[in-house]
């Protein structure tokens, strides 16, 4: 276990005679070939940014093309679908040339259409509008920067997008950080609230130029907007966001209320008295989940209407009816739901074991709730647009009709640890046979406040080694969502420990209900499942094989080196320069000698979130002590993963990572 491989690459393609280690390990001798995976995978066509029109008639939403070799390409077009009886699907704009469309919305009277698109000029977006049913599209800026998140006012005589003027690259923290030089400086690019004149064109930002605006909402008297923003960084303020009110006439800006957490999707009621919006912790921009808070419009204190709920809440919509429609994880399930704010009543509507996704929103609604629409995927249902009223949901698309499925069936496991209900998912190989033993690999998920849920695979997804003869565990340990804001908030200040127990727990439980074969057992992730992996190979020689995609080596350094540290507070309680102890405590460099668990280690160059010094590091201590590693980087990558061919590399190198070291 010593003697092996000890060096980086920055990229090398691997060909794929490596898999026949695969079959050498004794794995199942009919398990799809990785062409087959990777073919299927790369080959599923994705669609985001569903919208629908407030009448219900009407749903957009975009489509990414794909390259000439079939791999994805950052090119996307919209599509519009028709609901009535009979309606069929058209393509929204006729511009022949490859380049990218996207972020659709209805006006109030469902007749025009406001969308992004580079058409004009590769790269650049800016804003168009058409009428739905004919007519030519019409550029309405002409601006440079970052364009995002266009939405109608409620009379629909306006228009309100988010600008980053001059901005060098796409906003977020997942994207790749730009590289300093020389003197170095902290220069932001604000993103700010402005309004587009639909008649002139003209843009005009409103809200402070030194405060960063991450979302906002119209409220029903026209003139007043409701957002979240914060001064300075805008990558890494998110975290401390507070919620603001401000004129579109004068400009007046009111502070409404400032969280003791993140706070997310911020809604105006219908009678415009009060704002609602989703508070938690939360670890990562864009992945929701906590309790639902309301307060008045003016300001003042604050109510939780979903105290002591056991699921986290993850969009909401108030409806005409004074309601409130919902989406939240359940238990690794999402669902929909319906509240009373004055009474705290909540009705299920809908519960499925899937994933849903409408761009920003969860699902998108028209303007009374009734009908719905969104991409809905599981790990045998690969990704399509549905619509319909709830719980009536039908498939409006066919794009991936073709696929199939590549993985093994999955079942929902539920065990208890330090008296907390844990569950995850376990995935069975491909042509399970109940007389046979099988190796295992447990799949952290990113976040830590986040959940695994059924999806159809994409990127950094480990369901691939169901179909070279693995059992797949994905636990949703405590720090996830699911279970309610206590059990997302039980690894504060104990990274590591209650969430490694969890794990370890769920392994027991799947041994205990499947024929696995201890002595072939391993783990991976990205993000913080690549930081638990590091972890738990400092922790534990039940793994026998780890592959830590982005992870974590060193809180300490990492408080340092990364350009998000906002985040961390909440979950450490201090900053690394106040409470260095905490940050050791739970760093996987103080028991690095420990380890000897074979590891592949794999990180963009870019990642501003998980920087490849923590990599480096990690890789440095286990090469030093002997132990088997190697490290891929992958060029011009951030934290997410986008260039096809580096996704495809990533998956090679994994299963042939596992092959090799689960004999």
């Amino acid at each position: 276990m010593g003697e092996g491989l000890a060096y980086t690459e920055t990229l090398t393609p691997m060909p794929f005679r490596y898999f026949g280690i695969a079959l050498l390990c004794g794995l199942a001798a009919s398990a799809q070939t990785p062409e087959q995976i990777l073919a299927t995978m790369a080959g599923t066509t994705q669609y985001k940014d569903v919208t629908i029109s407030g009448d219900g008639r009407w749903v957009a939403y975009t489509v990414n093309l794909r390259n000439k070799d079939n791999t994805a390409s950052r090119n996307s077009e919209i599509w519009l679908l028709d609901t009535a009886p009979g309606g069929g699907t058209r393509r929204l704009t006729g511009v022949k040339a490859l380049h990218s469309e996207h972020s659709a919305a209805f006006s109030p009277d469902g007749k025009q259409i406001i969308y992004l698109s580079d058409a004009a000029k590769a790269q650049q977006l800016q804003l168009y509008a058409q009428p739905v049913a004919t007519g030519p599209a019409r550029r309405l800026t002409s601006v440079t920067g970052f364009l995002s998140t266009p939405r109608w006012s409620r009379e629909g005589n306006r228009v309100a997008v988010l600008f980053t003027e001059n901005a060098p690259r796409a906003a977020g923290p997942l994207e790749p950080s730009t590289k300093d030089s020389g003197v170095v400086e902290e220069k932001f690019f604000e993103q700010r609230l402005t309004l587009v004149d639909l008649r002139t064109g003209g843009v005009k930002p409103i809200t402070p130029a030194d405060t960063y605006v991450y979302e906002y909402d119209w409220a029903p008297d026209n003139d007043h907007l409701a957002y979240t923003a914060a001064k300075g960084n805008g990558d890494n303020n998110w975290w401390v966001a507070q919620l603001y009110s401000i004129s579109a006439e004068t400009g007046d800006v009111k502070s409404i209320y400032k969280p003791a957490l993140q706070i997310a999707n911020p809604r105006w009621s219908p009678d415009g008295k009060r704002i609602a919006w989703i508070e938690g912790i939360m670890s990562d921009e864009g992945s929701t989940g906590g309790d639902i808070f309301a307060v008045g419009a003016e300001g003042g204190a604050a109510e939780n209407l979903t105290p002591l709920r056991k699921t986290s809440p993850s969009w909401l919509k108030w409806l005409p009816s004074g309601r409130i429609l919902f989406t939240e994880t359940v238990d690794g399930s999402v669902a929909l739901a319906t509240m009373n704010p004055a009474t705290k009543e909540i009705e299920t509507l809908w519960r499925g074991d899937e994933s849903v996704r409408a761009g920003d929103d969860t699902v998108a609604t028209s303007g009374d709730g009734r009908m719905l629409a969104a991409v809905r995927s599981s790990w045998t249902q690969a990704p399509e647009v549905w619509a319909g009223q709830t719980g009536e949901w039908t498939r409006r698309t066919h794009a991936n009709d073709g696929l199939k499925a590549l993985w093994g069936k999955t079942e929902k496991l539920h065990w208890t640890t330090d008296g907390l209900d844990v569950s995850g998912w376990l995935m069975y190989p491909v042509n399970y046979d109940a007389a046979k033993k099988y190796p295992m690999v447990v799949s952290v998920h990113g976040g830590p406040a986040s959940a695994k849920r059924p999806s159809w695979p994409a990127g950094f997804d480990l369901s691939a080694l169901s179909s070279q003869g693995y059992f797949v565990l994905f636990p949703n340990p405590r720090g996830s969502y699911g279970a309610g804001e206590a059990y997302t908030k039980a690894n504060v200040k104990d990274f590591g420990y209650g969430d490694l127990r969890d794990i370890v727990a769920g392994v027991d439980k799947a041994i205990a209900t499947v024929p696995v074969d201890v002595n072939r057992v391993g783990i991976g992730g990205w993000s913080y499942g690549g930081y638990m992996t590091m972890w738990t190979v400092t922790q534990t020689g039940r793994f026998h094989a780890a592959v830590a995609g982005a992870g974590i080596a060193n809180w300490q350094s990492y408080y340092g080196q990364n350009l998000i540290d906002q985040w961390m507070i909440p979950y450490f309680g201090a900053s690394v320069y106040d409470d260095p102890g905490v940050y050791a405590r739970s760093s996987p460099i103080t028991f690095i000698r420990q380890v000897k668990t074979p590891t592949l280690i794999l990180v963009g160059d870019s990642d501003a979130e998980c920087p490849p010094p923590q990599s480096y590091e990690f890789w440095h201590a286990l090469k030093t002590q002997g132990v088997k590693t190697k490290m891929v980087i992958y060029p011009g990558e951030g934290h997410a993963i986008q260039k096809p061919e580096h996704t495809r590399d990533i998956l090679e190198r994994t299963i042939a990572w596992f092959g090799e070291n689960l004999r």
